[in-house]
């Protein structure tokens, strides 16, 4: 059974419809007007318990507005979802005991406190006794690479020790559904990186079920066999990376360095040619023909070295998102 269910899942938000200038103003002030915005028009997915899916789109393609219907910070305007088996708008306590909402971009710790205080006053809320809450609060520690930090202000943390600090209050009452929404945003290489394997390790020990929004393609293929694609409020892919990556680039890159210098020209046969510099070639080949091409360059070409690999997947998305927006 699905964990998370949505099903034909829309919200129409009502806004003040205002012409610029005073004259709109001053329309507006004496006759208001409005108009209908669909945000989310019938989206429908499910996911299963322990699944980690990215969820991707483009600024404004109704990503948050998904995220706030499935956590009952929003009512949906029609169809249905389901999370935990509670609907979750009416927010039954067995609903919150099972779910965190992480977002990047807002923090729940108090600010001039330490950690370590916003994480009891988070065990008081849910009811967890003070000997559990100590052994989570160790353990999650402990895989998160935190120790005196939870000591200090939070203020006075560096951002990406916030961001685990923030990580371990979501996650100090075991939820079974973790919704996290950019939970890597603004963080150094080395940070990202570390919330990733914390992400990674939670899941594989806990079986939680993960639903992951990200700017940072590297979050999503570090983390995510599988995808969700929203734009302009519709879902339009609902599947694996892998077949998403095939289904945007039919071809692959091949990378050479070559032993001698080769003239301009020379490999336009094999593929299309992205770049030849010096001993250095890039060519574009369609799948189906990639292993008869390889073998014809390595056969003919003295290679020093040769490389194989999708194009990257950031590279690809945005392209869609672009022919997208222009269709």
């Amino acid at each position: 059974m699905p964990i998370i269910e949505a099903r034909a899942l829309s919200k129409t938000f009502r806004v003040a419809d205002k012409r610029p200038g005073l004259g709109g103003t001053l329309r507006h002030f004496l006759r208001r007007r409005y108009r209908d915005v669909a945000a989310v028009r019938e989206v429908s997915f499910a996911i299963t318990p322990g699944e980690v899916v990215g969820f991707l789109g483009p600024n404004g393609a109704g990503k948050t507005t998904t995220l706030k219907m499935l956590t009952g910070l929003i009512e949906p305007s029609g169809g249905r979802v389901a999370v935990a088996g509670c609907v979750p708008f009416r927010r039954q306590e067995r609903f919150l005991q099972q779910i965190t909402l992480v977002m990047g971009n807002r923090q729940q710790l108090i600010w001039d406190l330490p950690a370590l205080d916003s994480f009891r006053v988070n065990a008081a809320v849910y009811g967890i006794p003070d000997r559990v809450a100590e052994r989570r609060i160790a353990q999650l520690a402990e895989m998160l690479e935190l120790g005196e930090e939870l000591r200090r202000p939070v203020r006075k943390l560096s951002l990406g020790q916030r961001m685990k600090a923030e990580l371990l209050a979501a996650l100090l009452h075991e939820p079974a559904v973790l919704f996290l929404d950019e939970p890597t945003l603004g963080l150094d290489v080395n940070a990202q990186a570390r919330v990733r394997d914390f992400l990674a390790d939670y899941n594989r020990r806990t079986g939680a079920t993960v639903l992951l929004t990200s700017h940072y393609m590297g979050d999503i293929t570090a983390l995510c066999r599988r995808v969700l694609l929203i734009h302009e409020g519709q879902l339009f892919h609902d599947g694996s990376l892998e077949r998403l990556t095939q289904e945007l680039a039919p071809h692959r890159e091949v990378r050479l360095e070559l032993q001698d210098l080769q003239p301009a020209g020379t490999f336009e046969a094999y593929g299309v040619v992205e770049s030849h510099q010096g001993h250095q070639v890039r060519l574009r080949i369609p799948r189906e023909q990639l292993t008869e091409r390889v073998a014809a360059l390595l056969g003919r070409f003295a290679v020093v070295d040769l490389e194989v690999a999708d194009p990257p997947i950031e590279q690809l998305i945005g392209e869609l998102f672009r022919r997208e927006a222009a269709a």
